[in-house]
């Protein structure tokens, strides 16, 4: 967790009115590789629609720095992320229970490999522009894997093994260890065979950061500081998403000016590591991220091996990629699952703020080893859970690529503000849709609009 302590007065002085500014998004993935009309209609689609273009120049900027780019191969690898992601959601699809991940390489991002355990699927796989890779175990037996052991170290202490994540560029569930011999252990009490898991040493120690200089961001009881994550709506209340340890519910929000912001309404850490904050009406949520003119488009989640840039009140914009989804990691106070590590580093006060993938929200920061000066490792909290847990909406532009303003209603299942996750089907119209990638449905956004995120069933 990456969180200040401050009772000194806030640097940056805020009108009372201001406008509640957050993080802004992510980028979904993208198909690299295909070829004729065909391929520049989805890449116009899976770019298109998440909009890849609106990435503000603080993000390229940081990409550049972070990532050794220059601007045009910022903005290629974000086209090809976002083509990469509709490709592997696809692929998911038509591959089922063989299908054991999906990753993009390449400074630009330009390579799609997708993993499975049947060689028979090869040749599906590389029609659709992707690398093949058959590998020995399905991403859900990996899967399997991992929640046996999220249950175990409920019951035990995890100190000495930091963090466990299913890594699909290894097709193995990787326990990070302080001392080799408690993660053998924690893999033994979890009955996980062998052949599926590795203990790799690790002398990393993720943990809360605090120190007392004062800065910008929240203030929680006048003397924690963190950044705000996301603007959120839930019905006409107005507010914003951020880390559960930041606050417990109840605990009351000061802006960056120390004016009364409002109530942290519910919070959970350990176990999870989220929270929303109802606002009052001197604050008004909006789609733009750090007071930069861009806008968050939604929140298709980004592939492995993608861009992804962090920004915080602490060090500002900072970039690196999605090394594992579905990981769990232990801190001090417990041990936290379900979060995205990543090689974006970030500093105390950094709590809390947003993560994004080009124009997508990917989540917010938890916590973390390292600095930016020598580097270091990120958690974040999927936004996605956040949003599905607290029935919130987020706060994005005011409609996807389709026409919200269509008149007479489709009917069907598919509704507006549903977290929807890959696999999911719903109905739109007389027509049955599977969800390809995970994301929040927004105006605009029906299946038939966004070949990107939905297939027809």
């Amino acid at each position: 967790m990456l969180q200040r302590h401050a009772r000194a007065a806030c640097a940056a002085a805020v009108a009372a009115g201001a406008l509640l500014v957050a993080g802004l998004s992510g980028s979904a993935s993208a198909h690299p590789g295909q070829s004729g009309a065909r391929s520049e209609a989805a890449a116009t689609t899976a770019a298109a629609a998440l909009r890849t273009a609106e990435a503000p120049p603080a993000l390229i900027h940081a990409m550049q720095r972070d990532l050794g780019l220059d601007q045009d191969q910022a903005e290629r690898r974000l086209v090809n992320e976002a083509e990469a992601g509709a490709t592997a959601g696809r692929l998911r699809a038509a591959l089922g229970a063989d299908f054991a991940g999906a990753w993009v390489r390449g400074p630009e991002s330009a390579a799609l490999t997708v993993a499975t355990t049947d060689a028979a699927d090869v040749p599906a796989i590389e029609a659709r522009g992707a690398d093949a890779v058959v590998v020995s175990h399905a991403l859900t037996a990996l899967d399997a894997a991992k929640a046996r052991l999220d249950r175990v170290a409920a019951q035990r202490a995890t100190t000495d093994t930091p963090a466990w994540y299913v890594d699909v560029r290894t097709n193995s569930l990787v326990v990070q260890a302080v001392r080799p011999a408690a993660g053998r252990a924690l893999l033994a009490a979890a009955g996980v065979n062998g052949s599926l898991a590795q203990v790799v040493k690790s002398a990393e120690r993720p943990r809360p950061l605090y120190d007392l200089r004062g800065g910008d961001a929240y203030y929680i009881n006048g003397n924690t500081r963190c950044s705000i994550g996301f603007p959120v709506t839930r019905g006409t209340q107005q507010g914003f998403a951020s880390a559960g340890h930041c606050g417990q519910a109840g605990s009351s929000t000061t802006g960056a000016n120390q004016v009364a912001q409002g109530t942290f309404q519910a919070s959970i850490f350990p176990g999870n590591d989220m929270s929303w904050v109802a606002t009052n009406s001197n604050w008004t949520a909006t789609p733009n991220v750090n007071g930069s003119s861009a806008q968050v488009a939604g929140s298709t989640v980004a592939t492995v091996g993608s861009s992804v840039c962090r920004s915080g009140s602490t060090t500002g914009w900072h970039c690196g990629t999605v090394q594992q989804l579905n990981t769990s990691v232990t801190y001090q106070e417990g041990t936290v699952s379900g979060v995205t590590r990543t090689s974006v580093c970030a500093e105390p006060g950094d709590s809390g703020g947003s993560f994004i993938s080009g124009s997508q929200a990917q989540g917010v920061t938890s916590g973390g080893s390292g600095d930016c000066t020598s580097g270091g490792t990120t958690y974040f909290q999927p936004i996605n859970p956040i949003l599905q847990s607290y029935g919130l909406t987020l706060k994005t532009t005011t409609s996807g690529p389709g026409d919200p303003g269509e008149p007479g209603d489709p009917g069907g299942t598919w509704a507006v503000g549903t977290v929807y996750q890959p696999g999911d089907t719903v109905t739109y119209g007389s027509a049955t849709y599977r969800c390809l990638q995970g994301h929040q449905a927004l105006p605009g956004w029906e299946p038939p609009n966004v070949p990107a995120l939905w297939e027809q069933a």
